[in-house]
């Protein structure tokens, strides 16, 4: 990725959501890791040939299909959007230990200056860890939501046999990806999000960093897509340039291309160490919670400083009715059934909403764009 856009765009990829719905109907036809893989191998090739068609036509056609409104929308549904997650997974398996990680992590971020406020979040997961393991000795195992079980029981908080029987070394599982058309239509629709997602997070990569990145859109969609080959490729997930990343930026202030070069091969070497999995799969829930909270809400109100930076006209129903509509879906997340083995959710349901619904609104309305009042 960073290759792809000549390191002008601060970015560090990670596992799509977007996916998700698609490949959980194709597990429930055929369930086969290669033929989820080989779907998304393709759905990573179709991303990667709209990145070319978007860098070569130019950034006019992102700001025609992309304008503020929808631009503000979908990055703040990328954030909000991930309420659910926060309140429905990780808060629920220790409250407490969550809303005490969020306040720690609060006051490291804005009572440190320096390089110390820049970690903050990797401090406060630290922090809620190092607590979560001495609650277990005081208090012992919390009764709560189980994630491992799906089910209200006691367990600890912080489980470490997996960490002590993995190895210091090993590789990955890979294998090779197998084509079915009837799971490359699952996973197609997909595209569609991963193209708004990444536009999304590109733009609040440009807010943030106070830098016009519209010129290498196109490049980012594409090393996006290529970076999906790649990984499908051997039987990894797909990647998207990450919202828990941007948030991790906006919070640490962190915009340097070579920190994340050297992330990446850092990563990698963990990669190859199933000790240092084991101990990141370990994180208690509740401390998730407390770090997610910060980060998803950040990446939320990025959207509305978009949107406040090109003076959205919030007063115009062509702007009000399908951003509205978008944010609750994606909040919700609502699910709507295409077939009895596909739907649309949450994130990609509103991001196809808020799109779609201000184009064909302001084509109702016969009103031309204008980008200085971001209508």
């Amino acid at each position: 990725f960073l290759l792809i856009v000549q390191g002008k765009v601060p970015s560090y990829l990670g596992t799509s959501a977007a996916f998700v719905g698609g490949v959980t109907a194709i597990r429930a036809a055929q369930d086969s890791d290669a033929i989820v893989t080989g779907a998304i191998l393709v759905a990573g090739v179709v991303l990667a040939l709209a990145g070319v068609a978007v860098h070569y036509l130019g950034v006019r056609i992102i700001h025609a299909v992309f304008p503020p409104p929808v631009t503000g929308a979908v990055v703040m549904l990328i954030g909000f959007g991930l309420a659910y997650v926060v309140a429905d997974v990780y808060w629920p398996q220790d409250q407490w230990i969550a809303l005490i990680t969020m306040l720690v992590t609060f006051v490291i971020i804005v009572a440190f200056r320096g390089f110390v406020g820049r970690i903050g979040v990797l401090l406060g997961l630290i922090v809620g860890y190092l607590l979560s393991w001495a609650a277990d000795r005081v208090f012992g195992d919390i009764t709560a939501y189980n994630a491992a079980t799906g089910q209200v029981d006691a367990h600890p908080r912080v489980d470490l046999t997996a960490v002590a029987e993995a190895p210091w070394l090993g590789l990955p599982e890979f294998h090779a990806p197998e084509f079915s058309l009837s799971a490359v239509v699952l996973v197609l629709p997909a595209v569609i999000a991963l193209i708004a997602e990444n536009i999304g997070h590109v733009k609040a990569v440009g807010e943030m960093t106070r830098t016009d990145v519209d010129p290498y859109l196109g490049r980012a969609i594409a090393a996006d897509g290529l970076g999906t080959v790649v990984a499908s490729a051997v039987g990894g997930s797909p990647t998207t340039t990450y919202a828990e990343n941007i948030g991790v930026m906006a919070a640490t202030k962190v915009y340097s291309t070579l920190a994340y070069y050297i992330a990446a091969v850092i990563a990698i070497l963990f990669g190859l160490c199933p000790k240092f999995g084991a101990l990141v799969a370990a994180t208690p829930g509740g401390v998730l919670g407390g770090i997610t909270v910060i980060l998803y809400g950040m990446i939320g109100l990025l959207g509305a400083k978009i949107w406040v930076e090109n003076r959205v006209n919030f007063a115009d129903p062509v702007v009000m009715v399908p951003v509205g509509a978008g944010l609750m879906l994606a909040i919700g997340p609502v699910t709507h059934e295409i077939t009895g083995g596909f739907s649309l959710s949450g994130i990609t349901l509103g991001t196809i909403v808020v799109l779609g619904g201000y184009h064909l609104l302001r084509a109702i309305a016969r009103r031309d764009p204008a980008p200085a009042d971001g209508m």
